[in-house]
């Protein structure tokens, strides 16, 4: 019996101490929690919108304030990258950018591709600063978000938009060259690798 009770206590303390010793299971996304991640001030961004996007801080301020009006609370991250899109009533957008949270290690690089359909002419280049909110651990980014456009893009113009899936909300804000007039409705589909199909 003694010798039963001992090889049980041994195996107990062989469990906890493995448990205890047991590493994330990866350790690129070092988040606390998937209910939970820090958020960037208004000023953090404002500083990093402002390097990305190579405008004046008042200038990507005041979009960031808007956003901020509009939603109500601080983002968990944020993409900064570039893009190109073009449209004849069909349109098509391809981007490329890193994704930014306080709790990863390094940033990490997204594909974005979309498809609209609506009013909508000409096309543009533009460099892309997306607020993310709702986001709590990078994978929950990958799916394809709905969305409505309605942008009058000018020379070196600024515009932004909302993208909103399973309570994860994206905000870009656009500046580039190019003219780009029209309403649209659409889809823009995130991953983790380029897709040449926007659906």
């Amino acid at each position: 019996m003694q010798r039963r009770q001992l090889i049980l206590s041994g195996l107990a303390a062989g469990a906890v101490g493995a448990c205890a010793t047991r590493q994330p299971a990866d350790p690129n996304y070092p988040i606390r929690s998937d209910a939970t991640a820090p958020a960037y001030t208004f000023d953090e961004l404002v500083a990093a919108g402002s390097r990305e996007l190579g405008i004046a801080a008042e200038a990507i301020g005041a979009a960031i304030e808007r956003v901020f009006a509009d939603q109500g609370d601080r983002p968990t991250g944020y993409i900064a990258g570039e893009e190109g899109s073009g449209a004849a009533a069909i349109g098509l957008r391809y981007g490329r950018g890193a994704l930014h949270m306080k709790d990863l290690s390094a940033s990490q690089e997204v594909f974005w591709q979309g498809i609209s359909v609506g009013w909508d002419f000409g096309g543009n280049a533009s460099r892309v600063f997306t607020l993310v909110y709702g986001l709590f651990h990078p994978d929950m980014l990958y799916r394809r978000y709905p969305g409505v456009e309605g942008t009058a893009y000018l020379i070196a113009g600024l515009g932004v938009n909302y993208q909103q899936a399973d309570g994860i909300v994206l905000a870009p804000i656009r500046t580039g060259v190019g003219l780009r007039l029209g309403a649209n409705v659409g889809t823009m589909a995130y991953s983790r690798q380029r897709n040449l199909l926007p659906f």
